[in-house]
């Protein structure tokens, strides 16, 4: 019997054996899969820098190799992949399919490209994937539905394109997609996946609205849709998603007014961005239910009102942003939230910049929270001294009180601010000397206290700052030298001192600037030669040291400077010739070397070629080039007379005899024109020394005796015929003065001196203007100007094409229109800032703006146009005066001040900008009998913007659109852009001055506009 148990306990024990050693073989064909699959994975990687993978190999098993994880089971699958920062390159293996146990996926921060394998999809085990921060392309794999155990997928920081798929995995609980390319709609069955409970997919190209079934993710806590193309009024579903904890609807195209009930609904929000957006109306009360707010940013949209006094009860509050909308705070009552905001304890950013307030800063500032790191106050209307309340904030790292009225001294206490990175207090008017003790300031990064009133001098101890980058004082009075201990910082990118009274040299000590890449010294006193050190600054691409007294030649190691793109030298008192190696500079784009004394043979090479680029008239030295400088030949230029030396008696006696005679001429010519009014020799006033002078002969023959068929169009003081100047082969156009209508005789001074310096390529340029006698013994007086083939834009907006009764419109593109106005906008913000003495045009107007053969526009007709001689105003408002004689402007664009007797102003210039623009897109005069009844073209836009905008604009824009149906993203971005492009229209026609954005913003956001849409 004994024998018998003995004999059956063996028998189970080799069955068990048996079992063991299927069990084992089963194991180890499994574990084989996995590790074939690793290793494929493996070979798919073409950069290990850290060798993460140097443990993959036959002598280690697979589940102790870095980063694998597997299952503590007999079977030992792998469960695990996670190779975290460690620098690998190359695609993602589809072997990982294979991996059928794997549970967890972790890539991210590695440089992996291609696309996701379709083959993730099999791996039913599958619960989180994370690939971010790679460089992986395509779509997002829709087979990643079947993964039914998934519950994390984040994606971001890739460049996934294609669309959010409809299917997404069912239990999927955090779906990460911001920053990639993603376009298409958000599906509204995205709201099957009940529990989802974090959706980002903010900067994307995501468009269409919001849908409403997003109200059935009852349980979402994350919605980040900001920076895509989203359109529509702020979602009304979005109020049932009570557990919210962050919402991001930021940067978009929404608009309408935010749900006054919004912090009701959504109790437990802590953080909400709605900045960027159209939003309007008044600031929602209930903001301060929601009493976990840590971040609330409303920037940058059309609130008005004023902020609300119980702000306060948000005492989470770590960061308020306002900025840039019409928020206002005129009295105390107004001021009011800033007392409440002494209950948010923990408070460390706040922005009011950008909108209506005004007068003194309360002395509550003081009250705010020790925390405070970033202030801004800039872009107001703020009075009185430097705010004193600043003191009480030692944590303070960047501080912002640009763009107001603030007077006094800056106190020295500033110094103080020992962790302080960025200091603006640009376009104030503050006086007083530059404070010393901002040398303290260590951790300094940017300092900027250009256009004030600042005195003495600049303090060499600002050399201490070692972490500045940006150090810009431009447009105040301070004399003395430029302290050569300030190109000794190791940091410093941008030194700005234009537009002071500073003298004596430049020191060597420039060329120890090796990071310096913007230099501008313009408009000083500076003397003596050019530095050539300048050339060791290897960094440098914008060098203006133009309207001083520099000496000497240009140093040739200017040619160095392989990254320059700006050299502008003009108004000196330099000599020598032109330096050959300037036209090996790939990159310059604007060179100007005018009114100087320079002599020789200019290089024909680089950019010499451009003579739109190349300014070099004044020079009276100078020789051959490139023709189409229209300088003298050197041969001609080489006579006699240059071989010998004149007595020094010569020099200066021949001049003076010249002088004289023509003086003596001139009373001459004046007192025959009285007496006999005969006929008289021309006296031309010249512009541009490559054109040559002409008479009334010249023009009378260029134009067939001034025939009616080459006159071009007729004005209020002129008529303006096409001519060709025989000797130079050149079509120009001729501006004839009707001089006997009353104010041309003004209107041909005021053009004169508003073109006489200016150099833009999108201003029409001025070539000579004739005044002398015609053959009746009349004065005759004449503007030349360059001839541009494409007419004027009125013609191209209203003319048509074809006959009978196919008559249309030409067709203009929005990419063409898009890049007029951005031309437009270029040429009236150099006018206006950009120029020493500021320039009013006063009646811009399409007929006005004309084309060439490329349709790049050209402001001209100067004829009203007002020169400001003195600094722009630091005001806020942009009206600038600069003369308060009457506007004779065009019925319709111009601005509503004018008529109460308001002076000119730049600011007017910004709102017949405005409506220029708005006629562009919407294609019809503000004389247009629809516009009546106080109804304007501005009114027009706005009561139609956004919703009906399509509606309202030239329909051939909403055709165009319409023809991209089959490429969603190109329709989407054409919308986006319209509605971007219109809302500029709608900032510059504001009724009130004060409202309006300057014409150095429009061109910005207009440039920001078109590069988006066109490079989009």
């Amino acid at each position: 019997m004994k024998d018998a148990v003995i004999g059956q306990f063996l028998l189970v024990l080799i069955a068990a054996s048996s079992a063991a050693a299927q069990a084992v073989a089963t194991s180890t064909h499994s574990n084989e899969t996995d590790r074939l699959s690793l290793l494929e994975f493996k070979k798919a990687i073409v950069l290990d820098p850290q060798r993460a993978l140097a443990s993959w190999n036959e002598s280690t098993h697979l589940c102790y190799w870095e980063g694998v994880s597997c299952r503590t089971r007999d079977l030992r699958r792998v469960v695990s992949l996670r190779l975290v920062n460690r620098g690998l390159v190359g695609h993602i293996s589809p072997w990982l399919g294979n991996l059928t146990f794997l549970r967890n996926l972790a890539l991210p921060k590695n440089t992996f490209t291609g696309e996701i394998p379709l083959s993730l999809g099999r791996l039913r085990r599958l619960q989180t994937v994370h690939l971010s921060n790679n460089i992986l392309q395509g779509s997002i794999p829709t087979s990643l539905a079947n993964c039914s155990s998934l519950k994390v997928l984040w994606l971001n920081n890739n460049g996934l394109d294609g669309q959010i798929p409809a299917d997404l995995p069912p239990n999927l609980q955090q779906l990460q997609l911001s920053t990639n390319d993603i376009g298409g709609t958000i599906p509204p069955s995205i709201a099957n996946v009940s529990a989802m409970r974090k959706l980002s997919c903010a900067f994307n190209r995501i468009q269409g609205s919001i849908p409403d079934e997003l109200a059935q993710l009852g349980g979402l806590e994350i919605l980040y849709l900001g920076s895509n193309l989203l359109v529509g009024m702020f979602p009304p579903a979005i109020l049932n998603l009570s557990s919210l904890t962050g919402l991001g609807l930021n940067t978009n195209m929404l608009s309408g007014e935010v749900p006054s009930d919004i912090g009701n609904s959504l109790p437990n929000l802590q953080i909400l961005s709605l900045g960027q957006n159209f939003f309007h109306g008044e600031i929602p009360h209930s903001f301060v239910n929601a009493t976990s707010l840590r971040v609330l940013d409303i920037s940058t949209n059309n609130f008005t009102g004023v902020v609300p006094s119980s702000i306060g009860r948000l005492s989470k509050l770590v960061k308020l942003n306002i900025e840039t909308n019409k928020v206002q705070a005129r009295n105390k009552q107004e001021w009011d939230f800033v007392s409440s905001l002494a209950n948010c304890t923990e408070l460390q950013g706040l922005s009011l910049a950008g909108n209506l307030l005004e007068g003194q800063v309360p002395s509550s500032l003081s009250n705010l929270s020790i925390h405070v790191q970033y202030l801004f106050l800039g872009q107001n209307r703020l009075a009185g001294s430097f705010p004193s309340g600043i003191a009480n904030f030692p944590n303070l790292i960047i501080l912002g009180l640009d763009y107001n009225r603030f007077t006094g001294v800056v106190p020295h206490w500033l110094g103080a601010f020992k962790n302080l990175q960025k200091l603006s207090l640009s376009t104030n008017m503050f006086t007083g000397n530059i404070p010393s003790s901002l040398s303290n300031l260590s951790q300094l990064i940017e300092l900027l206290l250009d256009t004030n009133q600042f005195i003495g001098h600049i303090p060499t101890s600002l050399g201490n700052l070692q972490s500045l980058e940006t150090l810009s004082i431009s447009n105040n009075n301070l004399h003395g030298r430029v302290p050569e201990r300030i190109f000794s910082i190791p940091t410093i990118r941008e030194i700005g001192l234009s537009s002071n009274n500073l003298h004596g040299q430049l020191p060597a000590e420039v060329g120890n600037a090796k990071q310096l890449v913007i230099l501008l010294l313009s408009a000083n006193k500076l003397s003596g030669d050019i530095p050539s050190t300048v050339g060791a600054c290897k960094s440098l691409e914008d060098i203006e040291l133009d309207n001083n007294i520099f000496n000497g030649n240009i140093p040739a190691s200017f040619g160095n400077l392989f990254g320059l793109k700006v050299l502008n030298l003009s108004y000196n008192n330099l000599t020598g010739s032109v330096p050959a190696s300037l036209g090996n500079l790939q990159h310059l784009e604007q060179l100007d070397l005018s009114f100087n004394h320079l002599e020789g043979k200019v290089p024909v090479h680089g950019i010499f070629k451009n003579a739109t680029a190349t300014h070099i008239d004044g020079n009276q030295g100078l020789c051959g080039g490139a023709s189409n400088l229209y300088l003298p030949s050197c041969s001609v230029m080489s006579s006699n007379i240059s071989k010998y030396r004149l007595p020094v008696i010569f020099k200066v006696a021949i001049p003076l005899a010249c002088m004289l005679s023509l003086l003596a001429t001139v009373i001459f010519v004046l007192l025959w024109r009285r007496k006999k009014h005969m006929r008289s020799s021309m006296s031309s006033l010249s512009f541009d020394s490559k054109f040559p002078k002409v008479s009334y002969k010249d023009l009378a023959r260029a134009t067939d005796g001034f025939s009616v068929s080459n006159l071009i169009g007729t004005g209020r003081y002129s008529s303006v015929y096409r001519g060709k100047i025989l000797q130079e082969e050149n079509v120009v156009a001729v501006k004839v003065l009707c001089l006997e209508t009353r104010g041309a005789q003004r209107s041909f001074i005021a053009e004169c001196n508003a073109l006489r310096n200016v150099r833009h390529r999108n201003l029409v340029r001025i070539l000579t203007a004739c005044s002398s006698i015609d053959s009746r013994g009349n004065d005759f007086k004449a503007l030349l100007y360059e001839f541009m083939p494409g007419g004027d834009l009125h013609n191209l907006l209203y003319s048509t094409e074809g006959n009978g009764n196919s008559l249309k419109q030409s067709y203009i593109s929005l990419a063409q229109r898009l890049n007029i106005v951005v031309d437009i906008a270029d040429a009236m913000a150099y006018l206006h800032h950009n120029h020493h003495g500021s320039i009013v045009h006063c009646d811009l107007k399409p007929s006005n703006i004309l084309l060439d053969n490329g349709m790049v526009a050209h402001v001209g007709d100067f004829g009203l146009a007002r020169l400001q001689v003195y600094p722009m105003s630091s005001s806020f408002d942009g009206s600038t005066s600069v003369s308060s004689l009457a506007i004779r402007g065009t019925i319709g664009y111009v601005a509503p001040e004018y008529g109460a007797g308001g002076q000119v102003s730049t600011a007017a210039d910004v709102y017949s900008f405005g409506v220029v623009l708005l006629e562009i897109f919407i294609r019809k005069s503000p004389t247009d009998d629809m516009f009546k009844d106080g109804l304007s073209i501005a009114k027009f836009a706005e009561v139609n913007f956004p919703d009906k905008m399509l509606q309202s604009v030239d329909p051939q824009l909403v055709q165009e659109l319409d023809l991209c149906q089959e490429a969603p993203s190109a329709e989407d971005n054409g919308v986006h852009c319209l509605l971007s492009v219109l809302n500029v229209g709608l900032c510059c026609t504001k009724s009130s001055p004060s409202d309006r954005i300057n014409m150095e913003e429009v061109a910005g956001r207009l440039h920001r506009v078109r590069d988006a849409y066109i490079g989009g």
